[in-house]
């Protein structure tokens, strides 16, 4: 086998290797078709079967009541901060409600404004983005078309504990960090989505769960492919769909009942990979500053920083060196982001908490 870095990507993400192992046997013809996986028509039984298989294993993993479709679309969450307005608030005499937690929070924000009246149900501009609202902090217009929150924040390193409750209001969630991460109640949910180059697999499709009622929703005048409607009558075969993408994430619904055991184990070893990092920076006694409150810290983005710019690149320089790579955070923060997603081993983790606590150890002797 190549040899592998410790990936802490945000995404394009580490992929499983059991997964990438599959891959690489397939890619040359997919067995009993005689075709590579990148060669086969969308149209043709070979592929209907991977999609039907894809649509089975979500569905097992996440417990998906039957009175909701699920759609493989393009254009990752910029797409959806367009589609979800015009297909859910467009023609309603309505205003959605946004609850506005970080940067995702924020653009989702800026694309529905275009589309109709928006309310800021909360923002958390003040405290830098660094929490998640109480409950008692924001309230639910009875009358709003839908809620809309971000699940986890990638550049803030904020992650929804559970979900919020919205009462008969239809709560939409980008859900793209932190999908198949944990267990999720999706009857609490009207739209749930995700792009799946975190933890579903390859960059090029986003998964889209939406309730039935919902689509009732999708104007006749929308353009065809920006109607929800239209992807579930043709089941998200209304225009060529992201094939190799759909393949790849059924390889890891695939790895996450059969080789993790559920979500329910994939979440305990997600909580386990994180403690380890966490507790690495509660006890650096402020060398190493969290950016998230405890109670809004993500499993999936560990966000920190060092007392100054100098230690930061040391930080990142050495760890390079040690083939921990891709930890720098967000360009618009700064900082140092470890991403560390369903298919980051925990021995990587390890090793990245190990590293930690060696460049505190050598600043203070």
């Amino acid at each position: 086998m190549t040899h592998r870095v410790h990936n802490f990507s945000p995404g394009p993400a580490v992929l499983p290797e059991s997964v990438l192992m599959q891959v690489q046997r397939d890619l040359l013809a997919l067995p009993g078709v005689g075709m590579s996986v990148l060669e086969i028509t969308h149209r043709g039984p070979a592929f209907t079967e991977i999609l039907q298989s894809t649509k089975d294993r979500l569905r097992r993993l996440l417990h998906i009541p039957e009175n909701y479709q699920i759609l493989f679309l393009q254009g990752g969450s910029r797409l959806q901060f367009s589609m979800i307005p015009m297909n859910l608030l467009r023609g309603t005499n309505r205003s959605a409600d946004y609850v506005l937690t970080g940067s995702w929070g924020l653009k989702a924000h800026e694309e529905a404004v275009r589309e109709g009246s928006i309310r800021v149900a909360w923002d958390g501009k003040s405290s830098g983005y660094n929490r998640f609202p109480d409950d008692a902090e924001w309230q639910v217009d009875p009358q709003a078309a839908y809620v809309y929150v971000t699940s986890n924040e990638t550049i803030e390193g904020v992650q929804f504990a559970r979900e919020p409750v919205t009462g008969e209001v239809p709560l939409v969630c980008d859900a793209s960090s932190d999908f198949l991460c944990r267990p999720v109640p999706i009857a609490r949910y009207g739209l749930i989505y995700a792009c799946a180059q975190k933890n579903a697999g390859p960059a090029g499709v986003t998964i889209v769960i939406v309730r039935d009622d919902l689509l009732d929703r999708s104007r006749k005048d929308l353009p065809g492919y920006l109607n929800y409607r239209a992807h579930a009558k043709e089941d998200s075969l209304f225009n060529t769909p992201p094939t190799f993408a759909i393949y790849l994430v059924n390889l890891v619904a695939g790895w996450l009942l059969d080789e993790i055991g559920g979500l329910e184990a994939m979440h305990q070893q997600n909580r386990r990979k994180a403690d380890l990092l966490y507790r690495t920076i509660d006890e650096s006694n402020g060398f190493y500053s969290g950016h998230a409150q405890p109670a809004s810290r993500s499993m999936m983005n560990v966000t920190f920083r060092l007392p100054n710019d100098e230690l930061q690149s040391q930080f990142l320089k050495l760890a390079e060196q040690q083939e921990l790579v891709n930890l720098a955070g967000h360009r618009s923060v700064g900082g140092i982001r470890a991403s560390i997603y369903n298919a980051m081993p925990v021995a990587s983790v390890e090793r990245l908490r190990d590293f930690m606590c060696e460049f505190l150890q050598n600043q203070r002797s």
